[in-house]
This record gives C-alpha cells, structure tokens and sequence, in this order.
C-alpha cells in the first residue's frame, strides 16, 4: 500500500468477504479492504488549501520578540548537568550553582538554522512510514491516560489487555498513521519493565512508527535498541535513519527537568524525532492571555529545540503547540475552545516561521463520548489542521482531558479524521467531474439517480460514514434507535474480533524477545529520577 495518499474508513459497516472482493476489483477510488473494514489505503493526508493565518505578521514580530527577551531576561531553569554544560558551550549565561540559563539574544535563532524542514519517520513496514513537514498530516492516536473505559465495563485503571485491544485497533485503521505512546497506561505492569513490555508489544501488534517515553536515558536506550531490533538495522543504520520518535514536555513554566533533557540527548545523539511541547494552559501554568501564553509556549519550545541541534545539527525536531485554559472557576482544563484555536493557528504561524514541522492534538474536556465530547473534539482537531498541524496527537480515543482513553470515542474519533481527510483531498474539476452529459440527458425536472453518470460512479462518489446513520425516522426507530456511542461499541469489538497481527519476521521476533527477557532479569529501567 502506497503512503502518498489519504486515509478513509469508507463505508461505516463490518462487510462481507464477496463484498470486499469486489470493491477490490474496482481498483482507482475503490476502498482498499483489511479483514472487516471497509477503508481507503494507508496514506497521508495533505493540507493542499494553506494554513490560516490568524494574526498579522506584526503581531508575529510581536510574540516572537517577546519570547526571546523571556529568554534573554528571565532564563530557563534547566535540571541536567549536562543540558547546561550544552547550553554554556554554545554561549548560554549558565547561573554559576545553579539553573537558571540565560540566552543572550541571537543565539536561539542562530542554533536553530541546522534544524532540518522535514523528515521521513521509518516504520518497521515501510508502506507505513511517514513524511514529516510541508504540508503532509499524521495522525496518532490518545496516548498515556492512566485510565480507560467503555460502554460494557467503565472506566477502570489501565491494565495490559486494555493497552493492548487499544493498541490493534491503532494498526487496524489506516487513517492511525502512528502508535503516538501508549493508548493507555497498563498500571498492572511496574513501572521499572513496562516500557519493555509495550514497546516488544508495540513491534508485535503494529507495524507503524514508533514512539517511546522520554521518562530516564535507561528507557531510551531500551528503546532505541527494540526499534533497531525491530526494522533489522545495524546501530549505523539506525543513527542514519529516524526510526522513532519521542514527545518533550516543558515542565511550565519556563522549566526543563531532568528526564526531559534526558530524552532529547539520547534521542537527539541518535538522530531521532524530538517533538518539543511545552503544556501550557493559560490562567495556570502561563499567563491568563492567550497572547501571553504563547510568548512562554514560544520561549519554552525553542530552548528545547536548541538544544537538539546543540546534541546533533541536523537532528529532526517539530515545534510543538499545547495551549488551552482553564476553567477560572475551578482550575480545571478546558480543552477544544475558541482560545485552544487561536492558540493552534498562532503555534502553526511560529513553526512555520522557524521552518519547523508542527504538531498539535485532538484533545476535549468531556467525560462521556457525547455531544460535549464531539463538539470539543472537533474544534480541537479543526484549529490543529487550519493551524498547519503536521502531527495531530491524541487524534482518536481521548476523553476526561486526558485521564481516560475510551473505546467508543476512538471509533467516533476516526470517523471525524477520516471526514477531514476526505475534505482535506482536492476537489476534482475535469471533463467527467463537470458532468455536463449527464446535465443535458436529465434536462429540466427530471433526476440523476439513473444516469450512466451517476451509475458508474455511485459507489464511492462520497463519503461514508462509520457512525453517522442518515436513515429516516421510522427506519431508525424501527432498528432501535442505536446512539452513536452504541454504534462506536459495536464496530470497535468487530474490530477487534477481525484484527490480524502484521507479519514479523520469525528472527527478529526471537532477538527482540532475548533483549526484553534480559532487560527485564536486569530490572529494567530505574523508578526514581
């Protein structure tokens, strides 16, 4: 299957064998056909209409100006020896016993020149890997909830089979172009082996891109190694190909600690994808204005980012935008509102500035799959794209502000990307798309359905939805009147019940589990930083 293309779930229901040979015929437009879903083939979309610009280049200027006299001024406190011995080589003011690091202005914006615009991200099948940058999306799916739920059992702790069910319903559906983390938290497995345990999962059940934590150089390390293992690559190979990917997050405000800095030096040395995301919610973590949030998410990313390029010039990195609000109120996040999406496009406006690829999320504050949760997710995902989003994570399952990851709202989820991507393709205006044949045969009052036109091009002439039911009432109330929810918990266990592992290769199967069994006899990775 082809990458340069988009990637739709087309037709909403589980289908027939006879019905999956013969739309394969089809070829051209048809739906490419895995076991008990009807979807297009694995590719990326494309942002072929342009980003918006929401604010005018002055107000840019503005930002941008603010966040390097941040820099310059009030520093960044950086909790890694080795970050700061970086930072002062390259002429940062470095607090002498302490960790405050000041960069003198110039300094950010001439470090970052080395960043590299785009990047391919290899995936252990190689029809799946990803193009980084320009205009080309991805999404991934929720990861890191502590919790998950559904509408049969509740919400719950996460727990290996749950991550793992999570996890094959990623590599089940073409339009998860990236694992992105763990869909959720298995806390039944100690911390200390469990990145061993869903990583060597992760090769087994998916054959997507990868992603580790950056939670300890042990973890890394491990990490790095499993991927190795798993595309079958020499430690050259590996540090000539990004292979995985890892997400930074500032500890806001204006804060690097020590696992993060952590994360970009091993992943950087070797030439992997860092994305830098500072998580700053304004009223909170930053300043109450969105404005003023900005200027801290832009001074927080780009000392990160520097960073990177102090490790490696010319390691990958993407600029990474999470800024919401919270509820003044009661302090919680809010998420999928109208300043989340200003926020969006002004983060694209500033990557794009730096020449850097971007990522934002899908993300909602409700706590049921419901309209709240709909609404909010939509608005999320529609400032990501318009704001030039390259990586959308947490793009499908995301609930409760990130603290559950549910069944159902990872299939309603899918059904918004794949309605994006459909949108996102260009509109075709050729000689057979004007119609005008079918115009003049039909003439004044008469109608379509008939015509060699629309017959030859019904079957895929639109989109269709997995959970969307354009039935009548009566027809509708006669079948019971299923919910979305209730639709979204009825394909997600077809789904599953259908899930085929992808084909690995018996011998690297066999080293990828010696390395995890040693690991884990070594005890794995230290839980206290």
């Amino acid at each position: 299957m082809s990458i340069s293309g988009e990637d739709d779930a087309g037709s909403s229901n589980i289908v027939t064998g006879k019905t999956i040979a013969h739309r394969a015929r089809r070829g051209g437009h048809a739906m490419r056909e895995k076991p008990g879903l009807t979807q297009k083939p694995f590719r990326q979309p494309r942002l072929h209409y342009g980003p918006v610009d929401v604010i005018s280049a002055d107000e840019l200027d503005a930002i941008h100006d603010a966040s390097f006299d941040v820099l310059q001024e009030i520093g960044v406190e950086v909790i890694h020896e080795q970050a700061k011995r970086y930072y002062a080589a390259a002429g940062a003011e470095v607090e002498p016993d302490g960790n405050r690091v000041r960069f003198p202005k110039g300094l950010i914006e001439q470090l970052i020149t080395t960043c590299p615009s785009s990047v391919t991200l290899h995936a252990r099948n190689p029809a799946h890997n990803i193009h980084v940058g320009g205009n080309h999306v991805f999404f991934s799916q929720v990861a890191s909830a502590p919790n998950c739920t559904d509408l049969d059992r509740g919400r719950r702790p996460g727990n290996l089979e749950d991550y793992r069910d999570l996890v094959k319903l990623g590599q089940s559906f073409n339009i998860i172009h990236v694992n992105g983390g763990y869909p959720v938290e298995p806390v039944d497995i100690h911390a200390s082996i469990r990145h061993l345990i869903c990583l060597s999962d992760c090769v087994k059940l998916t054959d997507k891109a990868f992603h580790m934590y950056s939670l300890g150089k042990e973890r890394n390390r491990d990490g790095l190694e499993i991927v190795r293992i798993a595309r079958g690559l020499t430690h050259e190979q590996l540090d000539a190909q990004c292979s995985s990917m890892t997400i930074i997050n500032s500890s806001s405000p204006l804060r690097l600690d020590t696992p993060m800095m952590q994360g970009i030096i091993e992943m950087s040395s070797r030439n992997q994808l860092v994305v830098m995301t500072p998580f700053t919610l304004a009223g909170a973590m930053a300043p109450v204005t969105i404005a003023g949030a900005l200027v801290q998410q832009n001074a927080e990313a780009l000392a990160g980012i520097a960073l990177t390029q102090l490790v490696r010039p010319g390691a990958p990195v993407m600029y990474g935008g999470f800024t919401s609000n919270v509820d003044m109120k009661s302090g919680a996040p809010a998420f999928g509102t109208p300043e989340a999406m200003k926020a969006a496009h002004v983060g694209g406006q500033l990557a794009r500035r730096y020449k850097l690829p971007y990522r934002s999320s899908n993300v909602c504050a409700a706590n049921y799959p419901d309209a709240q949760a709909a609404y909010e997710s939509v608005f999320s995902l529609w400032g990501a794209i318009m704001g030039g989003g390259n990586l959308i994570k947490h793009a499908a399952g995301w609930l409760e502000g990130g603290l559950s990851t549910s069944f159902e709202k990872f299939i309603i989820d899918v059904d918004n990307l794949q309605m994006v991507a459909e949108f996102l393709d260009p509109l075709v205006v050729d000689e057979g798309s004007l119609a005008m044949e079918a115009i003049r045969d039909v003439g004044p009052g008469g109608h379509f359905f008939g015509t060699p036109h629309t017959q030859a091009r019904y079957r895929d002439a639109f989109y269709a939805p997995i959970i969307s039911d354009w039935r009548n009432f009566e027809s509708w109330e006669e079948a019971g009147r299923p919910t979305a929810e209730q639709k979204a918990n009825r394909i997600w266990k077809e789904t599953l019940a259908a899930y085929e592992k992808p084909p690995l290769d018996p011998a690297i199967e066999e080293e990828l589990d010696a390395f995890v069994a040693k690991r884990i006899e070594q005890g794995g990775a230290p839980t206290d930083f």
